[in-house]
């Protein structure tokens, strides 16, 4: 049978185990700025596939930079659905100035 420390020492692994996991998962969580982003990494907004992706970079082309996350809505294709899936990883920063 185990005793009391042993199963405390195996209780403690598994609890900085799911620690671990679950800090690697929030560190892959990125904010992506749409008026910076490449088609592929708009592509990674959950329901914006790469023909979205490609409407969002050819309005940004035409339209200038977005001001505000919602103007994404503005994007053919783009509704208030796909918007408020993916507002928590949106960001609008001006483009840098080359």
């Amino acid at each position: 049978m185990f005793n009391r420390k042993m199963i405390v020492a195996v209780l403690l692994v598994v609890f900085v185990g799911l620690i671990s996991i679950l800090n690697a998962n929030a560190a892959e969580v990125q904010k992506i700025n749409i008026n910076t982003a490449s088609a592929e990494e708009l592509a990674q907004l959950k329901g914006i596939g790469p023909s979205h992706a490609a409407k969002i970079v050819a309005y940004r082309e035409k339209n200038g930079p977005f001001k505000v996350p919602e103007d994404l809505m503005q994007v053919s294709g783009i509704g208030q659905k796909t918007f408020d899936t993916n507002q928590e990883l949106i960001i609008v920063e001006a483009p840098k100035k080359k």
